[in-house]
């Protein structure tokens, strides 16, 4: 498991762990029943309290993302292969809805914007 935190950054350490864990299972690089670093070694590594890890596991394990079992660890839960799909279209949905107002705040039309995409798809 490969996590960045920016201590700098206005988003909390907790959900910035959480994102970057449910981006993860979301793309497949952690799989289905894989097992996540403990609460301790995690906190430990990436120097943070484990309050601060165990609150984003207990909020992957609401989400269903991920399975807690006492004594042995937290794993990655199994997957509906049609919820993982809506949730990679959900992220991307976001990551448009992000570019676009991005765009609009920086004083884009709602036409150049369609232009601006436009123009990218034509390189796919």
């Amino acid at each position: 498991m490969h996590v960045i935190l920016n201590n700098t950054s206005m988003v909390p350490i907790y959900e910035q762990l959480l994102n970057q864990v449910k981006n993860e299972i979301i793309s497949g690089s952690l799989a289905e029943n894989e097992i996540l670093p403990s609460v301790r070694a995690l906190s430990a590594e990436l120097r943070i309290s484990a309050l601060t890890v165990k609150k984003a596991y207990d909020r992957l394990e609401e989400e269903g993302f991920v399975v807690t079992v006492h004594g042995k660890g937290t794993y990655v839960a199994a997957t509906d292969k049609q919820l993982a799909q809506e949730a990679r279209k959900k992220s991307v949905e976001d990551d448009f809805a992000t570019a676009v107002q991005k765009a609009s705040a920086v004083g884009y039309s709602r036409d150049e914007i369609l232009e601006i995409v436009k123009i990218i798809l034509e390189d796919y």
